[in-house]
């Protein structure tokens, strides 16, 4: 039995979940909840508000199977842009609440309040990013970041010569930077769909 390619098991997993699958939702949910939630605990830092986040991300997963285009990247970037979307309205509903109710809703208030929406949406796009990524360009980058390897440190735990490790590193943190760049333009990140 060979194992189905990713581009393959994206295709099923749509297919299954437009077919009203449970068994398909569940899988899904195993595979991608612990993304889903830390991308929604980073915009967040609240555990609570990113189980609510996981929960209407997983809804509008199931209800709307046909929003994902494999021609636009894998389910998990799909998944990861559904996260970020929800994510930073809820962000955005939630701080224009909280300004409404203390009464600060003047102009220096609201430009405060879109700056921090502006910041939410940029850590959104870092993770959503990074999720994107082709696969070795994420582990060396978590290689160096997440353990602090340096990078000779790094190709060797990935078996890749010197130059090879620094290639991947730039390349990683050249695609990182569009994030910012693109939370100060407002402009799309690559990938399946666009900017909020």
């Amino acid at each position: 039995m060979t194992k189905d390619t990713p581009a393959r098991w994206d295709r099923r997993m749509q297919q299954r979940l437009a077919r009203g699958e449970a068994a398909a939702l569940g899988e899904l949910y195993d595979r991608y909840a612990s993304l889903v939630h830390s991308i929604a605990n980073r915009v967040f830092d609240d555990d609570d508000a990113a189980d609510r986040i996981t929960r209407e991300v997983f809804g509008h997963v199931w209800e709307n199977p046909d929003t994902y285009d494999p021609k636009q990247g894998s389910i998990s970037s799909w998944v990861a842009k559904v996260t970020r979307q929800q994510a930073v309205r809820r962000f955005r509903e939630t701080e224009t609440e909280a300004y409404e109710a203390s009464g600060a809703v003047g102009a220096e208030e609201a430009e405060e309040l879109e700056r921090k929406v502006r910041r939410a949406a940029a850590v959104a796009r870092a993770d959503y990013i990074v999720t994107s990524m082709p696969a070795p360009l994420r582990e060396a980058l978590e290689l160096a970041y997440h353990q602090r390897r340096d990078y000779r440190q790094t190709a060797e735990d990935l078996g890749v010569t010197a130059d090879e490790a620094r290639r991947r590193l730039r390349l990683g943190l050249q695609l990182l930077s569009t994030a910012n760049t693109q939370a100060l333009e407002g402009s799309s990140p690559p990938g399946n769909g666009r900017s909020l």
